[in-house]
């Protein structure tokens, strides 16, 4: 999957492919390929996969997903072309194809076939699992069963949002105050950035104190006000308490936001944030995160510095440094941190927001969960929090993960939000290794699928367009897949020990560290990583065996010592 080396049944190309393929099959092909040796034989284009096999025994077939494939460079030596396919989970490839005509189609078809505008045209589509399905992905982590526990006295259920009436990038039901309306909801909507009114994003069980995420307010440079927001957000107080809105935006940001002038030009109709004199019972603190552009340049300087070849420690160093990646990292943390110290400590509810809400909103949010729920660390915990802080809530994955690190500027709205928040979280289980149930490799696996996948779960924007496009009846959810116990086994951390408490991860610049096993995967071995995972499962699985084997000896023992005593041959 997404350009890993794997046998699969042959692929045919459908017929919405035919005009984008000019050369279906070239021979005498040459794969360069990290960690492998050369090989040579026949390059096939299918409608969502470029395939080299080689008639040699025990060669693996290469399949790559058109849909992996973040740019290509061509260049000639002679009569033979060289392709370098950079791919967007960093793997780089290069293949030798002889005949300048074979190597111009072949480049011209990725380029086409690797940038499909029409979504119904990509590989989630055509997919069809080789296994039947235990469990609907689709249906196992709905609002209604999510959110079930936290309804009550306080909280309630809300289908205001039917039909996405209300918010095109909220689902259909959210959990709101039970003491506000759905019409105060709806009025609280319109003076929200995209209709993202303050929503319940997470109940912290042992005081009763919540988070909350939204938009940001629509002010506008005249301060407008909206009673029914200012009824809305303090609902979500008790009497007499006070609570934190944590706005990921500098305080400069958030000022200029209000001026029409220059706030139109992004956001209509004029932005700006929740003053004190209206909201008394919140304080409000700066905590400025960078914009999914910003995140978008870190990424590519962080790939430029893993790709370059150097002895010096000083500029390899230098040039991670200028990515400002691992800095990003720190001040994300920092303002997660910030929140589940409000929350536990504090016994003070939060609410998050910059601009929009979809991005920078949901790491705040998500990683804050992590720190105060061990049921996030679990699997399927986790599994659960990505689906409803990441996929159910708007994030638009379509269109942030569009391109990777190599496509340049091509996409204005790309940028790796998502891959910032699994290296937070990687960075967080280096720390606590024995507290989180799944290991980095489903971390991984999620980065993967959230660029390339067979499986819809990452697909569109917001839930609407999948629900649009039907996705739930017309592709698989990577679910499905991952919680098949033959799958499972392979994303579970064998050192896993629950742990019921609040963990404090360091933001400590000496405690953060580069995610080599990510960046670094196609220039190091990982081999041993695998092998010593093996080894502690196969010294787990050992140790079970023993631990059986005293149980039935002790019990062997007990049955002796009766017979012995019945016959009079030992005494008590």
């Amino acid at each position: 999957m997404n350009g890993k080396v794997v046998r699969r049944p042959v692929e045919f190309h459908a017929m919405e492919f035919v005009e984008y393929i000019k050369t279906p099959k070239v021979d005498s092909v040459t794969l360069h390929r990290p960690f492998y040796a050369r090989v040579e034989g026949t390059l096939c284009l299918t409608g969502h996969h470029l395939i080299l096999s080689s008639r040699k025994t025990n060669t693996e077939e290469l399949w790559l997903l058109h849909s992996n494939i973040d740019a290509i460079e061509k260049k000639f030596v002679g009569s033979v072309g060289h392709l370098t396919i950079k791919c967007k989970n960093f793997m780089i490839i290069q293949l030798d194809i002889h005949g300048m005509e074979e190597c111009l189609n072949i480049a011209s078809s990725i380029e086409m076939l690797s940038n499909l505008s029409k979504v119904t045209l990509t590989y989630p589509f055509f997919y069809r699992p080789m296994s039947d399905a235990l469990e609907d992905g689709w249906q196992a982590f709905l609002p209604e069963s999510e959110f079930a526990r936290v309804t009550g006295d306080e909280w309630r259920l809300s289908h205001v949002n039917k039909n996405f009436q209300v918010c095109p990038t909220y689902p259909q039901t959210v959990v709101v105050p039970k003491a506000v309306d759905d019409d105060c909801i709806m009025q609280a909507a319109a003076f929200r950035q995209g209709g993202r009114f303050p929503v319940l994003s997470y109940l912290h069980s042992p005081n009763g104190t919540v988070i909350l995420r939204s938009g940001q307010p629509l002010p506008g440079p005249n301060g407008k006000r909206c009673k029914e927001d200012e009824k809305l957000v303090n609902s979500a107080l008790g009497v007499g308490k006070r609570g934190y809105i944590i706005d990921t935006r500098s305080y400069n940001s958030a000022v200029n936001s209000r001026s029409k002038d220059f706030y139109l030009i992004l956001f209509p109709p004029g932005g700006g944030f929740e003053t004190e004199a209206h909201y008394p019972q919140w304080r409000r603190v700066h905590k400025p995160l960078d914009r999914f552009s910003n995140l978008q340049e870190s990424l590519t300087k962080l790939m430029e510095a893993c790709n370059k070849n150097t002895n010096s420690m000083d500029k390899w160093l230098g040039h991670l440094g200028a990515s400002s990646w691992l800095s990003n990292v720190k001040e994300v943390l920092t303002t997660a941190c910030l929140v589940a110290q409000c929350v536990d400590r504090e016994s003070s509810s939060v609410l998050v927001h910059g601009s929009e809400g979809l991005d920078a909103t949901l790491q705040i949010t998500s990683l804050a969960q992590i720190i105060l729920n061990p049921d996030c660390r679990t699997l399927r915990g986790f599994e659960a929090l990505i689906e409803r802080e990441w996929v159910q809530s708007g994030h638009p994955f379509a269109s942030r993960c569009a391109k990777s690190c190599y496509a340049g500027s091509k996409l204005k709205c790309t940028g790796p939000v998502f891959l910032l928040f699994l290296d937070c979280v990687w960075q967080v289980i280096q720390q606590f290794q024995c507290s989180f149930e799944f290991n980095e490799q489903f971390l991984i696996l999620l980065f993967e699928n959230a660029y390339a996948s067979q499986f819809g779960t990452f697909l569109c924007n917001n839930e609407h367009e999948r629900q649009i496009l039907k996705l739930s009846e017309k592709t698989q959810s990577l679910w499905t897949y991952v919680n098949r116990p033959q799958i499972l086994e392979g994303y579970i951390n064998p050192l896993y020990q629950p742990n019921s408490s609040v963990i404090w991860p360091s933001v400590a610049p000496q405690s953060l560290m580069l995610w080599s096993t990510l960046f670094l995967r196609w220039d190091m071995d990982n081999t041993s990583n695998d092998s010593t995972d093996k080894e502690i499962r196969k010294i787990q699985q050992n140790d079970k065996q023993l631990k059986t084997r005293a149980i039935q000896l002790r019990k062997q023992l007990s049955e002796l010592q009766r017979e012995a005593l019945e016959k009079g041959l030992i005494s008590e």
